[in-house]
């Protein structure tokens, strides 16, 4: 098994547990629904969006740092490690991480969808962060679970508590007619807030297509970075 195979790259700095606010696990679906070109939109659209303005306030406004860590699923024995726990304590920091995101290449996965094992392996992950006080998971996804356990099926699991699961959750690229379209994303949307979505303040984002991910992480990160009762308020 795979299971977040470790990618050689930046190491996450040893800190006092105050001194970080938010663990932050970032999980990208790169099953078989997301092609070559769709795949190089997810990674890059995830690198700008780290760098924008409001992203970047969010991450330097004060508090504390956050701790980042990266990886691909898609099939039940297929997760991919793409950053390890990184302490963003400024922007050269920052310029590291989305530097590796633009260079990271594709590997073969499987063609299944195993959205619950992703939830587990996030949940896993955030098991070994640094002491934050509070630990998310973003998980982005454009299908629903078709390979193990259903994400359903994981309220309770003791990886999973205490942890806020949020979604950003991607359309087809214009491929469907405009109201077919949009009656599927708005389907999927709803399997994920019903499924995936758990703990406090969680909440799920759109992107009409992998095109549209940039601007849908961009709003997604800036509402996960800001405290935790803003979060909740909206």
């Amino acid at each position: 098994m795979r299971a977040l195979a470790l990618a050689a790259g930046l190491a996450a700095a040893a800190s006092p547990a105050a001194a970080c606010r938010v663990a932050l696990a970032l999980a990208l679906d790169v099953s078989a629904s997301v092609d070559s070109g769709e795949y190089r939109l997810q990674l890059d659209g995830l690198a700008a969006a780290l760098n924008a303005p409001a992203v970047q306030a969010a991450l330097f406004s004060g508090g504390g740092p956050v701790a980042v860590a990266v990886y691909e699923w898609s099939g039940w024995e297929d997760q991919r490690l793409l950053l390890d726990w990184t302490l963003v304590t400024g922007p050269d920091v920052l310029a590291g991480i989305t530097a590796r995101l633009v260079s990271t290449g594709r590997e073969r996965m499987s063609d299944s969808t195993a959205l619950g094992q992703a939830m587990l392996a996030g949940g896993a992950l955030l098991g070994r962060a640094p002491g934050c006080l509070r630990q998310v998971l973003d998980v982005s996804g454009d299908g629903k679970n078709n390979d193990g356990p259903d994400p359903d099926m994981l309220d309770g699991d003791p990886g999973l508590l205490g942890v806020t699961v949020n979604a950003l959750v991607i359309g087809n690229d214009g491929r469907r007619p405009g109201d077919l379209r949009a009656v599927e994303i708005g389907e999927l949307a709803r399997y994920f807030e019903t499924s995936v979505i758990r703990g406090p303040g969680a909440f799920v984002e759109v992107a009409l297509g992998f095109a549209d991910y940039e601007r849908a992480m961009t709003r997604k990160l800036v509402r996960e970075l800001a405290p935790a009762a803003m979060s909740a308020l909206e």
